[in-house]
């Protein structure tokens, strides 16, 4: 069976980004590297960025933009989980 890669689609993910990361532009990569929407629906980040950091991002956009997304995040040493497809099938 085939997938359609360009049907639209929204993904929950949870994702932790390492303190050694905090300077890199990981979140504004998936707006314009990947043509993603991005939601941030939660986030803990402490003041002085010491410790990790939490998000909780909801991904808008067709299948492969996502999935490459995701490679590229976990290829960078991030830990994503909760990948959970909202309103596709």
């Amino acid at each position: 069976m085939l997938l359609n890669q360009d049907r639209a689609t929204t993904v929950l993910i949870r994702l932790r980004i390492p303190a050694q990361l905090h300077q890199e532009p990981i979140i504004s990569r998936l707006i314009s590297q990947h043509q993603l929407t991005v939601n941030i629906k939660a986030a803990i980040l402490g003041a002085n960025a010491k410790g990790d950091g939490w998000f909780t991002l909801e991904l808008n956009g067709n299948q492969t933009q996502i999935q490459d997304a995701l490679v590229e995040m976990k290829e960078l040493g991030l830990e994503v989980w909760d990948e959970t497809e909202i309103d596709g099938w």
